[in-house]
């Protein structure tokens, strides 16, 4: 299924579920496919969302699933992975990959605690991600097949040229897609970017 060649997801947009758990809450951004049940791994080639942490405890498993956490909101999260050890996610925006089906839990160093969730199946998915800064302008060129996406971590975005133009704020997202031949996005602005690349595995 090719994705739309600009997708824009609005901070105010984002539904709001239980973890699978049944032990916090988390705002889904979006999942592809984009129409099946979000609390079903197996229906989903990748997500992303935004997960409040507000107790000590267990992650939701996702077997088969890796997973990337990045900080967006308070003073840090002390997470505690099975075969891995402990990993720390400090201000400003530490992150930490992991394997989904590592038994894992978060301990909070102080209050509540947001993180950007991104998750994908490793049979199906590559991942790459970048955490960077967006000063002036930059160009995404997207191939078939492929989805990028940019989450503001401060700031504001801008995309397209003239009446096409839109803006992002801190706390928004869009999804870059291309139809049947490579696309070119131009995105400028200031500030501060979460920008993931998917692809297809093989």
């Amino acid at each position: 299924m090719p994705a739309p060649p600009v997708t824009l997801l609005p901070s105010n947009t984002y539904r709001r579920v239980r973890w699978r758990n049944g032990a916090g809450w988390t705002r889904e951004i979006m999942s592809w496919p984009p129409d099946g049940p979000v609390d079903a791994p197996t229906s989903w080639l990748w997500r992303i969302s935004i997960a409040e942490v507000e107790a000590d405890g267990p992650f939701s498993s996702f077997p088969g699933v890796e997973r990337e956490c990045l900080l967006l909101l308070g003073e840090g999260l002390q997470l505690q992975i099975d075969t891995v050890g402990d990993r720390t996610l400090l201000p400003p925006f530490g992150r930490q990959r992991f394997g989904g089906d590592h038994a894992t839990s978060a301990t909070r160093i102080d209050g509540r605690v947001e993180v950007f969730n991104l998750m994908w199946r490793r049979d199906h998915i590559r991942a790459a991600s970048w955490h960077r800064p967006l000063v002036g302008s930059m160009v995404v060129f997207v191939d078939p097949g492929s989805h990028w996406l940019l989450h503001v971590l401060a700031g504001s975005a801008h995309l397209g040229d003239g009446d096409e133009r839109c803006t992002l704020s801190a706390g928004d997202t869009v999804c870059l897609g291309a139809a049947d031949v490579r696309a070119r996005h131009a995105v400028e602005g200031g500030g501060e970017l979460f920008v993931v690349r998917l692809d297809a595995a093989g």
